[in-house]
């Protein structure tokens, strides 16, 4: 997905001179070639990122289109600030576009990892959140979010699917009983638990804003399944307003709240939380009572 990521982005720099990109470090070399090519739309301000925040706010209200990128802790929690003056409050847009998911990059310790950006992002006003499960999907939303002038944050990852899925909105991969939410590189994991259950399965790569007309119609029954790769419960209100008026029990499952402290990988980390297959089938029978 990264190497998507800049392969894209570059394009869109060398097509769009309405375009910047401002970084912190992170990824600069991969960039070095278009910056010679484009130097004032190309910027480095060094392992700053709420400055990087605030340049690409100031650049938003000259009418450029700023993307901006790093490590989703660094990038979404050290910039929050920011992110909620320069761009929220100026209603000004920006792309956001993280490495590294809840924690992609363990071996480097809490530093590096971030399961409640997505949460930090539904406190503010006006986001559309991308989360996409495979490469293929990456380039799309890129090259959308150019078009326009909207705030929108685009979360990727190393986990990705075996297949992409293109498009937005919930899309209904298996009909059968209760409801059973993947979001973004969740969707593998959730097809192998549930592979000879009688559940119905829906993905989505664009989880905010939420599907809900799609949720209502793949709903079978009145129970329901979000398997989320970032923080425990951050569509439990989503979900709950867009079931309003139904009948309906709810499970969510993602990120657990205690810090995994032992380093290991991002297998070894989905394992302890409860992400991987295995962890996903026993949460998913035991709610479902089967």
């Amino acid at each position: 997905m990264r190497e998507t990521f800049i392969a894209t982005t570059t394009a869109i720099l060398d097509e769009d001179p309405r375009t910047a990109l401002v970084l912190a470090d992170i990824s600069a070399d991969r960039f070095a070639e278009v910056q010679r090519r484009h130097p004032d739309r190309v910027l480095n301000v060094g392992i700053r990122e709420q400055l990087m925040a605030g340049v690409g706010g100031g650049l938003a209200l000259t009418g450029m289109r700023p993307y901006l990128h790093s490590y989703a802790p660094f990038l979404i929690d050290r910039a929050y600030e920011q992110i909620k003056l320069d761009f929220a409050h100026q209603d000004v847009g920006a792309v956001l576009v993280s490495i590294g998911a809840s924690y992609d990059a363990a071996a480097e310790g809490y530093t590096h990892q971030s399961p409640g950006d997505v949460a930090l992002l539904d406190t503010l006003d006006g986001w559309t959140v991308h989360v996409p499960g495979h490469p293929d999907e990456v380039a799309a939303v890129l090259r959308a979010a150019a078009g326009h002038d909207d705030r929108v944050y685009v979360r990727l990852s190393t986990q990705e699917n075996s297949h992409p899925h293109l498009g937005g909105g919930l899309h209904v991969l298996r009909r059968g009983g209760p409801l059973v939410v993947a979001v973004g590189p969740m969707l593998d994991p959730v097809l192998e638990a549930t592979l000879d259950l009688d559940v119905t399965v829906a993905y989505t790569g664009t989880p905010r804003p939420l599907d809900t007309a799609g949720l209502r119609s793949a709903m079978r029954g009145d129970e329901i399944v979000i398997v989320e790769p970032y923080a425990k419960g951050t569509s439990a209100h989503l979900v709950s307003e867009a079931l309003s008026g139904l009948p309906h029990r709810s499970l969510h499952l993602g990120v657990g709240r205690a810090e995994v402290r032992r380093y290991g990988s991002r297998h070894d980390h989905a394992r302890a939380h409860g992400l991987d297959p295995a962890g996903l089938r026993r949460s998913i029978k035991a709610f479902l009572g089967s």
